[in-house]
């Protein structure tokens, strides 16, 4: 994961495109169940990872399939196919198909949605 610095003062005025999704990652545990510490080499090496979906993109854009007649109007709004994770989310995905972003001083992780292995909905959390 390579750490990009982009200078955007407030997470809210980011907008993601296609397929894309901004995770806010969980801190990786820093000791094994017995209180072994665990050095960061052992979390990179992790193939997995998990955060919080702060933000997603509109989802997969499609083809327009509109047959041209002359007498309907043009619709020129693109179609998508709606991604499976919302905001809120607890995701879990593969670490290493990540970047990891820093946005106000915190860190985010921007990931595709097919890196996505599993999704955790608790509409209790929001």
């Amino acid at each position: 994961m390579s750490i990009n610095q982009i200078r955007i003062q407030n997470v809210d005025k980011v907008q993601m495109v296609g397929d894309q999704v901004l995770v806010k990652a969980l801190k990786p545990q820093e000791t094994t169940p017995s209180g072994l510490y665990l050095p960061p080499s052992v979390h990179q090496k992790e193939a997995l990872q998990s955060g919080y979906i702060i933000k997603i993109g509109p989802g997969y854009p499609i083809p327009q399939t509109d047959i041209e007649e002359p007498w309907k109007e043009k619709h020129e709004e693109p179609k998508y196919v709606a991604l499976q994770a919302k905001e809120g989310d607890l995701a879990v995905f593969i670490q290493n198909r990540a970047y990891e972003l820093s946005i106000a001083g915190e860190k985010y992780l921007m990931i595709s949605h097919n890196s996505i292995l599993m999704l955790v909905r608790d509409d209790k959390l929001f």
